[in-house]
């Protein structure tokens, strides 16, 4: 099932103050264990259209009401409009108490004091939280979500291809990749990868590999760091392996989609989300039993090329008046059997390495999961989030790059609008 992982898109407009009313704790003792338990009380938890399956929901349910005695009540949000209608909600007396909320907004969300400290929670269950799935519940040094679930991009390719042009296995490093596509496009008539150029999810995969940031500080300030020279390395490698493809260099992954591109059965691969696979297979349902999955491939064999994690986290309301009773809830549903159910039952990445066995048999999560540890994301900042409004600079950026012009001649060529971005009022 294709489900939009969140990203950090349009969180500017969110940026209205958030009244955190956690000050005000409502009647004596709600919130708060009796001799029954908590007996009475209802927690509201809002997760996202596809996050949580129905069986997933109803296990929790009943191991939350058999500790707790309390009920939880979830309640279902779309993505469209998710974010005013989560700011507006954090600002009123009576929040959801428990909620998800996409990776790359946390910060923002964080900084308006819409998010409970969850301190004590990381150091009782979260000790085995993967470092890099974790960086973006944690803002200034203070942790204010849990992370949940991620996803992250691989290589779907197409299995006849690669055989009709002799490759028998997989490639294990960045160089073996290329090659592969260039045996492709040398034997066969299929285009080797279709990389269209402005897949910057993608590229952020790369500075992420490299090392890189896309942003830093100045002064008091964020400002552009894309003349960076492992920016510029990401931007080659990017150059290079699309170079390859006959994709428009002006257009994303999903214009056209890039899996209906796929699904026609003349390309050998393509950088997408393994859902991606889904619409190759609507487009065209005899391709279904060619399309393979791989890691991709990073510069050396025993590390995987850097990706970005999309996904959500949880987190309290500080103006929650039942903080106690929500934190009981997320100890239930990031347990390692509540957290396992989730990886298997959707295919997603779940936040401890040791949980990864959930996957097998899923052939895309499988082939997902060896990157989450090195991945990243975009710069957990409140200030990135009109970066990504289009014209998206990154784009701009990438399809310079492509057009011949040097890393560091795009960089200039976008670097005040890019700065002016991060400078807006948040």
């Amino acid at each position: 099932m294709k489900r939009k992982l969140i990203s950090a898109i349009g969180v500017a407009a969110m940026m209205v103050s958030i009244a955190a009313c956690g000050g005000d704790k409502g009647d004596e003792g709600e919130g708060k264990a009796g001799a029954d338990g908590y007996a009475g009380q209802t927690l509201t938890v809002w997760v996202m259209d596809g996050s949580s399956p129905d069986q997933w929901q109803k296990d929790v349910a009943a191991a939350f009401e058999a500790k707790t005695k309390a009920k939880v009540k979830f309640e279902i949000q779309q993505w469209n409009g998710i974010q005013q209608k989560l700011t507006t909600a954090l600002s009123e007396e009576n929040p959801p108490d428990v909620f998800e909320i996409g990776n790359t907004q946390t910060p923002a969300y964080a900084k308006t004091g819409g998010l409970a400290d969850l301190a004590d929670l990381k150091s009782e269950i979260g000790g085995e939280w993967t470092e890099s799935l974790n960086n973006s519940s944690v803002f200034e040094g203070k942790q204010y979500a849990a992370p949940w679930y991620f996803a992250n991009r691989v290589v779907l390719y197409n299995k006849k291809i690669w055989a009709d042009a002799g490759i028998k296995d997989t490639p294990k490093t960045r160089d073996e990749f290329y090659d592969a596509l260039k045996t492709i496009g040398d034997k066969t008539d299929a285009e080797p990868i279709y990389l269209p150029g402005q897949n910057w999810y993608h590229f952020v995969g790369l500075v992420v590999g490299e090392g890189g940031e896309l942003v830093k500080k100045d002064g008091d300030k964020y400002v552009s760091n894309l003349d960076d020279p492992k920016v510029a390395a990401a931007a080659e490698t990017y150059k290079k392996f699309q170079a390859l493809s006959k994709a428009p260099k002006d257009k994303d992954e999903a214009t056209p989609q890039q899996g209906e591109v796929f699904g026609k059965g003349n390309v050998g691969a393509f950088i997408g989300m393994g859902w991606e696979a889904g619409i190759a297979i609507e487009a065209n349902p005899k391709i279904e039993k060619e399309i393979g999955y791989f890691t991709i491939p990073g510069a050396t064999a025993d590390k995987p090329e850097g990706v970005f994690l999309g996904g959500s986290n949880l987190a309290v309301a500080a103006g929650s008046k039942k903080q106690e009773l929500a934190k009981e809830f997320l100890k239930i549903a990031l347990s390692d059997k509540h957290e396992g159910q989730l990886a298997k039952l959707n295919g997603v990445i779940p936040n401890k390495e040791s949980l990864q066995t959930n996957l097998k048999g899923n052939a895309a999560a499988e082939a997902a999961a060896p990157a989450a540890a090195g991945g990243g994301t975009t710069p957990l900042i409140p200030e990135w989030a009109a970066v990504e409004n289009a014209p998206n600079p990154i784009k701009t950026y990438l399809t310079a790059v492509l057009n011949g012009k040097t890393p560091a001649e795009a960089a200039k060529q976008v670097e005040d609008e890019f700065n002016k971005r991060l400078a807006q009022q948040q």
